[in-house]
């Protein structure tokens, strides 16, 4: 009986985020993309992708909700959180997924169901594989030794936050 009531709970959250990313398209918004962060079986946050709405690249559905919860919360850790998505997240969101700290994804379509709606981030991937040289956005290092100080600061520092 509780798998079953644990199951249903976790059917009525995606809906939560797929009736989102539905809204933002239908609503002219921006991508069909939704996101629901849950702890302890309660909604923290919840968004549809907001880039076109915002023109914050960074602004998509998991991120926005993560960035709501952390806020909601107080904190910068969201362990035991649960996020519920409409689509398996991109590079940047699975990122942002693991430093928050959430502890179970659930997602609804795949990366290559986004890459047959014209989502592809396949290049992203392959991108991060290849050699920092051998990227197309150029990368070049500079002021190394003066940025050092900074970690070397945080590394003798008694509090951290």
């Amino acid at each position: 009986m509780l798998k079953f009531f644990m199951d249903k709970q976790h059917e009525t959250f995606m809906r939560m985020a797929i009736d989102l990313s539905l809204k933002n398209v239908a609503i002219n918004h921006g991508t069909p993309f939704g996101a629901v962060v849950v702890l302890n079986g309660k909604v923290i946050a919840k968004s549809a992708n907001k880039v076109h709405a915002t023109n914050d690249p960074t602004a998509h559905a998991e991120v926005a909700a993560i960035r709501m919860a952390c806020k909601n919360l107080k904190t910068f850790d969201l362990t035991g959180a649960v996020i519920y998505t409409s689509c398996e997240p991109c590079p940047m969101c699975l990122a942002a997924l693991y430093w928050s700290n959430i502890s179970t994804v659930y997602y609804a379509n795949t990366k290559d169901d986004a890459a047959n709606a014209a989502f592809n981030d396949s290049f992203i991937y392959e991108e991060i594989a290849k050699p920092i040289k051998e990227r197309k956005i150029i990368f070049k290092q500079l002021l190394r030794d003066e940025a050092q100080k900074a970690f070397k600061l945080w590394q003798q520092q008694a509090f951290k936050p």
